[in-house]
């Protein structure tokens, strides 16, 4: 300001001494509103420079390069230059600031696990994450701005847009669903803003089957258990009402022991099944001999053959290397038990079974049931691990099973990291294998 004033006062003294000196008499006067003159001449060109200069640029994109450019003017207009230039930077500054953490924000929207969708007050998508994006078919990119209804056409999710109840959730098809592999979304929405909403999407398809085998397996054990204890009920009231010969009275106690039994298996595989999926993993500390295995599977089978088949049939045991196998000892011997037992059962009178324990090139251990059965459809063979199920209930039932075996074989294969490989063609029989890792095969020598 003080530059401003002394500015005007070397204009006005040097107007009045050009006036006084070209004019003596009454120049003076003139010579001083001269000075003054060409003061406001340089003051606005100044401040012609300033408007000049703040008028440039607008966006806040080029408020740093707009500061860079500012102009070197003198006095009071230098100084309000100077001020709005360091404001500029102030903004430029907290502009980069809120730029950077808005990103911090979208990236960690970015990340959710969930789908992410902002809709505006019309309902068009203003911004959307990679997860969204898959489950509703957008891109990310191309549908900015378009509205939702035109992208997800399912009746139920515009339905509940309409209504604008947001206290529930929806659940809808995923993009990629098709009948043979279903998927399901819940979508959940919240208004936020100026009538904008925020869409949530979650897959629950893993849920949506866990809950169906839930109450499968609920079913199916119900029906189990519910068909040995009608016949059951149905033999004691038969005991209590009618006089029955004794031969009757033992048939008939001998039927209830048989039903009896069927539901203790049961009972006892359904125990197994729990305590596998709730027990911590086997470690590989404790070793068991492989041929100790295959001489209990080898009894056992030859019991559960002259039950079933009153010629027999042709069973042969062989472990071309003795081994140890590490992990829980009563786990693989029910692995093991299961699936010769299963040969047992569903292969006719004079059948062949061959059970064998072969080391293999790589160091990894092999357990092969191989039997002359009936063989199985392929469209079979992927859900034979599934709980209950059954490729012929009413031969599964008649020989005693469960329809849990082989559930309890992929169990105890997944905890110790082995794999379970079936394979079969009708007419000509099955072969089952369990291929365990090379870390817990060991030679028996060694032990």
């Amino acid at each position: 300001m003080i530059r401003r004033w002394l500015l005007l006062a070397v204009c006005a003294f040097t107007g009045g001494a050009i006036g006084w000196t070209f004019m003596p008499g009454n120049g003076l006067p003139w010579g001083l509103l001269l000075g003054v003159l060409l003061w406001q001449l340089l003051d606005g060109l100044a401040l012609q420079r300033l408007l000049r200069w703040l008028r440039s640029e607008q966006s806040h994109e080029t408020l740093l390069l707009m500061a860079r450019a500012q102009p070197q003017l003198p006095g009071v207009w230098g100084e309000v230059a100077d001020r709005v230039r360091r404001l500029l930077k102030k903004c430029d500054q907290q502009y980069g600031d809120s730029q950077s953490r808005l990103q911090e924000f979208l990236a960690a929207l970015q990340a959710s696990p969930n789908g992410v969708v902002l809709l505006d007050a019309q309902g068009r998508i203003e911004w959307c994450n990679q997860i969204a994006a898959q489950h509703f078919g957008f891109d990310a990119e191309r549908d900015i701005q378009q509205h939702i209804a035109n992208l997800v056409r399912e009746p139920a999710f515009n339905a509940y847009l309409a209504q604008g109840d947001f206290s529930r959730e929806v659940v809808i098809p995923g993009y990629f669903s098709t009948p043979a592999r279903p998927v399901k979304l819940s979508v959940h929405a919240s208004a936020y803003g100026d009538n904008r909403k925020l869409m949530l999407s979650r897959d629950i398809t893993a849920l949506e089957q866990a809950e169906a085998m839930r109450r499968d397996f609920v079913a199916n054990v119900s029906h189990e258990i519910r068909t040995p204890l009608t016949v059951v009920a149905g033999f004691i009231e038969t005991l209590q009402n009618l006089p029955l010969k004794k031969a009757e009275r033992e048939r008939y106690l001998a039927l209830m022991a048989q039903q009896s039994q069927r539901m203790q298996s049961l009972v006892n595989d359904l125990l197994t099944l729990s305590r596998l999926e709730g027990s911590p993993l086997p470690g590989a500390t404790e070793w068991v001999a492989s041929t100790t295995l295959l001489a209990q599977c080898e009894q056992e089978a030859g019991a559960l053959s002259s039950l079933l088949a009153p010629q027999g049939h042709c069973l042969t045991f062989e472990a071309e290397q003795a081994c140890e196998l590490a992990g829980n000892a009563s786990e693989i011997r029910s692995a093991f038990s299961n699936l010769v037992n299963n040969a047992v059962r569903y292969t006719p009178e004079n059948g062949v079974i061959a059970v064998s324990w072969t080391v293999l090139a790589d160091g990894r251990g092999e357990f092969r049931v191989e039997d002359s059965g009936p063989g199985i459809a392929p469209q079979h063979l992927a859900r034979l691990t599934e709980r209950f199920y059954r490729v012929d209930r009413s031969r599964s039932r008649e020989t005693g099973g469960t329809g849990l075996g082989l559930a309890i074989v992929k169990h105890v294969a997944q905890r110790h990291g082995a794999e379970l490989k079936i394979s079969s063609q009708l007419g000509r029989g099955s072969c089952f294998r369990m291929i365990f890792p090379a870390v817990r095969v060991r030679p028996l020598a060694s032990a």
